[in-house]
């Protein structure tokens, strides 16, 4: 599994880099939006990246952040019918915030509008992402971040790593909640919320 890139960017194209890491040139599909977001020609970069493989092919999806992969991995793993593609043309099309107050709303006409959906699509997102998956409070508690503290903030984004790996909202409330006082960090509590989940 690759997980991300670091090296020269020798190509830039819209909704495609190539990334020179160490004499090897990978080729990476990225949101139509993003492209800036990975520097310049020549400069040094890093992408962060989900390894998808099929039967008959294997492509690298680049993103600038870990809000826009989990974005993406959620809507691949708990959405029926959308595969990487379309993920990706969600994340071209709407700015990831605005695309979970939307869902947050259960605004299905605002993304009803970005190419390649439609009018179900975007009432089965509405329906099993923030009903079926219960994100809505979780994106709710993030949009409101400024008033959170850095813990609460840690906490909530441990929490939606859990629920874009495919874990269940209650039972990831539940291990982030039982998680140590002493762990701080997204990252730590992320670990240790897996090892409560797996243990």
């Amino acid at each position: 599994m690759i997980t991300f890139l670091q090296g020269t960017l020798e190509e830039s194209w819209p909704g495609r880099l190539v990334v020179n890491a160490n004499g090897v040139g990978y080729e990476v599909r990225v949101p139509l939006t993003g492209e800036q977001a990975f520097g310049s020609m020549g400069e040094q970069t890093k992408v962060l990246t989900h390894h998808h493989i099929r039967e008959q092919e294997q492509t690298l999806y680049g993103f600038p952040d870990e809000d826009s992969r989990d974005l993406f991995r959620l809507l691949m793993n708990r959405v029926s019918g959308i595969g990487p593609k379309v993920a990706m043309s969600i994340l071209s099309g709407m700015d990831s915030n605005d695309f979970k107050q939307a869902v947050v709303a259960g605004d299905t006409a605002t993304i009803s509008k970005i190419k390649g959906l439609g009018k179900k699509t975007a009432e089965r997102i509405v329906l099993e992402l923030g009903d079926k998956v219960g994100v809505k409070e979780a994106w709710e508690t993030q949009a409101g971040g400024a008033a959170l503290t850095p813990e609460k903030r840690a906490k909530n984004d441990a929490l939606l790593a859990l629920i874009s790996l495919g874990y269940k909202q209650a039972d990831s409330q539940k291990a982030v909640e039982n998680v140590p006082e002493s762990i701080s960090g997204a990252d730590e509590i992320l670990r240790s919320a897996l090892r409560l989940l797996q243990g």
